[in-house]
């Protein structure tokens, strides 16, 4: 990945301080209690920038910005940045001139809390760059990601309640071919053994079925003869008033009825 023009801040501590260390003998790691922590060579501010890849730690006057040193990170943890052995608040860095030149120093936070911060914006850093290394690395081949496998292993089925199916069916089925009634009324079917009853009409009219008028009764045998039935006596005056309506409702067909003719009773 190319180097970005662009220089961001990761972070920055108001008090830092400088040490000069002793030359590393060994191979062990650095030990802070060498150094002399009670006379720093130098005390200032700590600012730490990233452009591209590369993350710079600056050391800078307090008051007018002025840079005294700085040291270029390209990997953490690594040579350019280490932790000594027998604290969490001292470093060792190495500075640059940009002429070639390099140094160790010392460098320590009075308080804790400045030095984790320290060290978790470093490794922010890095993990950024090492995603963004991985990005570019799928972009130029795809075909080497990890792909999705969406289908059936051997000997992998699968299943399907199909009853609860039937069933949801059935009862939706059921209320959909319930008939609805018409005005909110419901016909009743007639009493079981039940006879249709016969209408009796008032005395001198005939009953009529669907518009047509009854006829006498033909008796077999009589080559055609009617039988007329004998008259009803006359109503008395409580049966007028039941049948008052019916006799004005029916007072058309009575009209044209033949004197003289009898009741038939179905």
């Amino acid at each position: 990945m190319e180097d970005s023009g662009y220089e961001s801040v990761l972070c920055v501590k108001p008090e830092v301080h400088v040490y000069r260390i002793p030359p590393r003998a060994t191979n062990r790691g650095y030990r802070a209690a060498e150094w002399q922590l009670d006379q720093p060579s130098w005390s200032g501010r700590l600012r730490i920038t990233a452009k591209g890849q590369v993350a710079y730690i600056k050391l800078e006057d307090r008051t007018s910005g002025e840079l005294f040193a700085q040291a270029p990170v390209d990997q953490f943890p690594g040579i350019a940045v280490e932790s000594v052995t027998d604290s969490s608040r001292y470093f060792v860095i190495r500075i640059e001139d940009g002429n070639g030149r390099r140094a160790f120093i010392g460098i320590g936070f009075g308080d804790r809390g400045d030095a984790f911060d320290f060290n978790v914006a470093l490794q922010d850093h890095f993990k950024w760059v090492k995603q963004q290394c991985e990005f570019a690395k799928q972009a130029q081949n795809p075909d080497q990601g990890p792909k999705l496998d969406l289908g059936f292993k051997e000997g992998q089925t699968i299943k399907l309640n199909i009853a609860n199916m039937k069933k949801k069916e059935g009862a939706a089925g059921t209320s959909r071919a319930r008939p609805a009634s018409t005005g909110g009324l419901s016909l009743l079917p007639p009493p079981p053994g039940g006879k249709t009853s016969t209408l009796i009409p008032p005395p001198g009219e005939q009953l009529s079925f669907g518009g047509s008028l009854t006829q006498p009764a033909v008796v077999p045998g009589s080559g055609g003869a009617t039988v007329s039935w004998p008259q009803p006596k006359p109503a008395t005056a409580a049966t007028a008033d039941v049948w008052g309506d019916f006799a004005k409702s029916t007072g058309s067909t009575s009209s044209q009825t033949q004197p003289g003719t009898g009741w038939v009773q179905f």
